[in-house]
């Protein structure tokens, strides 16, 4: 019987969002795809902006002391020659060999996005370019998460196109990050779509083709114990059915095990109340585990930045 208990244990250790009844933007600004982490005893946040006023920005950095006031550090990342695209995604900053490195996407609108890493000597920036290209062998590649394990040992988790199967659409793929800007030689398929509620849109005209794309993306990596927690989002970031779910493992590698279902089921709209909450970060605090992710105002006009406890029942 251990397999039997070993599913038991997995279940009673599900990841439950801990949000209150009324929940509250932490700021009223534009604020999308919120990676938290602290550095040094202070809070951070890096997030997707948007273009003002036909100006290209990259992403915004706000620091805090107590996760409730926040200051803004202005434009983190230097932009890039706009050879390189004009649509900057999804910032990830981790502390690693004395400096702070940023994974990001940057790509020509929604088309041709890749995966780069840039580099400070500080958390408030700026960080530039490194000048490598980490999935150049991807057509299109997203979300990056950069992951330690408790060994010591990185890799790095993204969202990629995949063709082939039965869900084609934006599937998440693993590699090893044995340094910070030098990815394994090949990627691993991490999770690919398994549900209906995951379709980012049905008969989607994209690579000379028609599909019912399906997305999954914004991947982020947790230990609890002995297991490996992958939150990711899935659907159309502009639909009512976008949420995040969680799969499990025993590797970063894998096997991840994920069981289909109706809908998100760590977050959604109908159990936060919130429209389009998702892509989220995880991060250990010093007494609990907060999540931070972004939902619409109800105007739909900007996604803004929410935190909330995570407890493992």
């Amino acid at each position: 019987m251990p397999s039997l208990d070993r599913t038991t244990a997995q279940v009673q250790r599900m990841p439950r969002l801990d949000l209150p009844a009324h929940p509250r933007p932490v700021r009223d600004d534009y604020f999308a795809d919120p990676f938290l982490t602290r550095f040094n005893g202070q809070y951070y946040a890096y997030g997707t902006t948007r273009p003002r006023d036909g100006h290209i920005l990259t992403f915004e950095a706000i620091r805090s002391d107590d996760l409730v006031h926040w200051t803004s550090l202005g434009q983190a990342l230097t932009p890039l020659d706009t050879v390189f695209g004009d649509a900057y995604w999804a910032p990830e900053v981790v502390e690693r060999d004395g400096r702070y490195w940023m994974y990001y996407s940057v790509g020509r609108g929604i088309d041709r996005h890749h995966i780069r890493v840039a580099a400070a000597d500080t958390p408030e920036g700026p960080f530039v370019d490194c000048g490598v290209d980490l999935t150049p062998q991807e057509s299109f590649a997203i979300d990056a998460h950069p992951f330690r394990d408790d060994d010591g040992q990185w890799y790095l988790f993204f969202a990629r196109d995949v063709l082939e199967g039965a869900r084609p659409g934006t599937h998440l793929a693993v590699t090893r990050l044995p340094e910070p800007t030098v990815v394994g030689a090949k990627a691993r398929p991490v999770l690919a779509p398994d549900a209906d509620w995951q379709i980012y849109e049905r008969g989607r005209e994209i690579y000379g083709r028609r599909f019912d794309w399906h997305t999954l993306e914004g991947p982020t990596v947790t230990r609890h114990g002995s297991d490996y927690y992958l939150f990711f989002s899935a659907g159309s970031w502009e639909g009512a059915g976008y949420g995040v779910s969680v799969a499990t493992a025993p590797h970063p590698f894998g096997p991840w095990n994920h069981r289909a279902e109706s809908g998100a089921s760590f977050m959604s709209s109908s159990s936060t109340r919130l429209a389009g909450p998702g892509h989220n970060s995880v991060m250990h605090g010093e007494r609990t585990i907060l999540t931070a992710f972004h939902a619409w105002n109800s105007e739909r006009t900007a996604r803004q930045m929410y935190i909330a406890p995570v407890l493992f029942d």
